[in-house]
């Protein structure tokens, strides 16, 4: 770690530069970290925002590392319980970005960025295949169709979620939606990038797409991850990026009312729908993935004992889903524990992220040939063939 640094102003700066507030409105109550999913995974949650600051104030080494600063998924449930309505994500995205300034971030995290800054994605998969998904779908390149769909990294290079996006495509296609596909001249959103904290690469990443939407002449867009949702709808704007961003539930939920969606086939099984943070918490998107669960014949829906705001993430955000976790402490364990004990059949959601850490966690728990993990487009995709 570089010599310390006056984290405390620098930070406040930063998160004044971003439109936030002064950080010090912060009444320390401590409900962040109360709220804090950690506090549930038998380990003392890391997150008490100012106890971190004067930790970066005095420059003691250690607090930038995977268990503190970068153990923080941005939920969000500290945000939406705090009584000062402080942006905590942002504070976190701030000092994340002071840390990157001076290379200190996690192992991992640089070896995502080295990928995406050479590749596109931060999958380090060759920017060429993006498209591979794709294969044999007869899908048109977007010229000048209603939307543009926009497959975020996972489901473009990452085996199981190409599932997801081969499951949605197929599915636009019976509905007779018209949309096109960009494909290998797109780069990844750049969501995971801005909360490592490295504001550049995030920019110059915005920028490429944004000039090349307007090129193509996009208005609309569907995304598959909720991910990438938020980072069109909320963050590319103030870098130009204006355009109409849905996610394919909201779609689906809209199809299926206007009967271009008919689920006919009955799915005689116990679902539970876990809620994507960037979907739910952050993007207030929680009625339309249900209405589409409950369209499909025969479906028993149930719900988890927290749900919608007070949802437990699957830690994946954050840029978690490229670091390390202990065994037992991932918070897609605790659900995944939970939907068993509540004997679903299937768990499901709606973002590729999720997907990842659920089917690990199962396997984890040893419970993977009991019960299966699906996105809800599998689960339309199967329903109206």
């Amino acid at each position: 770690m570089p010599e310390a640094i006056n984290y405390f102003d620098e930070v406040r700066e930063v998160v004044q530069e971003m439109g936030g507030q002064d950080i010090t409105v912060c009444m320390q109550c401590g409900l962040c970290s109360g709220s804090c999913p950690w506090g549930r995974m038998e380990k003392e949650s890391p997150f008490s925002i100012r106890q971190m600051l004067y930790m970066g104030r005095l420059g003691l080494e250690g607090f930038e590392s995977d268990d503190i600063l970068y153990a923080c998924t941005t939920c969000g449930q500290c945000v939406v319980r705090c009584p000062r309505d402080v942006k905590i994500i942002d504070i976190v995205r701030a000092m994340r970005s002071v840390v990157a300034e001076t290379g200190g971030i996690p192992k991992n995290l640089k070896a995502v960025l080295g990928s995406i800054n050479s590749q596109g994605n931060p999958w380090s998969q060759d920017s060429e295949k993006r498209t591979i998904w794709a294969k044999d779908l007869d899908i048109p390149t977007y010229t000048d169709q209603e939307y543009l769909l926009y497959v975020c990294c996972t489901s473009a290079f990452d085996g199981r979620s190409q599932k997801i996006a081969r499951a949605i495509a197929t599915t636009l296609q019976k509905s007779g939606v018209s949309f096109g596909i960009i494909g290998n001249e797109e780069k990844c959103c750049g969501e995971a990038v801005r909360k490592i904290g490295a504001e550049e690469e995030f920019t110059a990443l915005a920028e490429h797409n944004i000039e090349l939407f307007k090129e193509k002449g996009v208005k609309k867009i569907i995304t598959t991850s909720p991910h990438c949702f938020y980072t069109f709808k909320n963050e590319y704007p103030e870098l130009g990026g204006e355009f109409e961003v849905i996610h394919y539930t909201e779609l689906y939920a809209n199809l299926i009312k206007e009967g271009q969606i008919k689920p006919v086939k009955g799915l005689a099984k116990k679902v539970i729908y876990h809620e994507p943070c960037y979907l739910g918490r952050h993007s207030k998107v929680f009625e339309a993935p249900r209405e589409i669960l409950s369209a499909i014949p025969e479906v028993q829906n149930i719900e988890f004992d927290k749900t919608k705001d007070n949802s437990m993430c699957c830690s994946g955000g954050g840029a978690r889903i490229w670091m390390e976790t202990e065994a037992g402490l991932r918070f897609s364990d605790v659900k995944a524990q939970e939907a068993m004990d509540k004997e679903a059949d299937y768990l499901v959601t709606a973002c590729p992220y999720c997907i990842v850490m659920l089917e690990d966690s199962l396997k984890n728990i040893d419970k993977d040939e009991k019960m299966a993990v699906k996105d809800i487009s599998e689960l339309i995709s199967e329903a109206i063939d």
